[in-house]
């Protein structure tokens, strides 16, 4: 993930982020256009578009490309895991007083230089399991 600390915050990116902070719900592109319209009514979705894709180049937020067919967005910037539910994708966090362990040290298994690493849980959620 490229970061850069001197992206401009424009008005309708902080309102993007704003929102997006607000739920922990892992919101598609069309689902922060419409909480992002409460605010700033003549938004277009290309713009909401764009700037997440800014955000999340900048590290302000994550890019969730799960196993699911669907962009989901975060609005939480540092690395953590999620769980997704196969039947209705939901996305949620892995609690973070879980004690997740993944190996770093990959150093001697491969000749890659490790950037980082996605993890992705499964499992069904528990309205699914009714």
């Amino acid at each position: 993930m490229q970061k850069n600390v001197n992206l401009r915050m424009t008005r309708q990116r902080q309102v993007i982020l704003e929102e997006l902070c607000k739920v922990d719900t892992h919101p598609s592109a069309d689902e922060v256009y419409e909480m992002v319209r409460k605010r700033l009514p003549r938004i277009s979705l290309g713009t909401v578009y764009r700037n997440l894709e800014i955000l999340s180049a900048s590290g302000k937020i994550q890019r969730l490309e799960l196993g699911c067919n669907l962009k989901r967005f975060d609005g939480i910037a540092e690395n953590h895991y999620h769980i997704r539910c196969p039947k209705c994708d939901r996305v949620v966090d892995v609690p973070p007083d879980l004690n997740v362990v993944v190996n770093h040290d990959l150093k001697n298994a491969a000749a890659f230089k490790i950037l980082g690493h996605k993890l992705e849980f499964i499992g069904i959620c528990p309205n699914c399991q009714t």
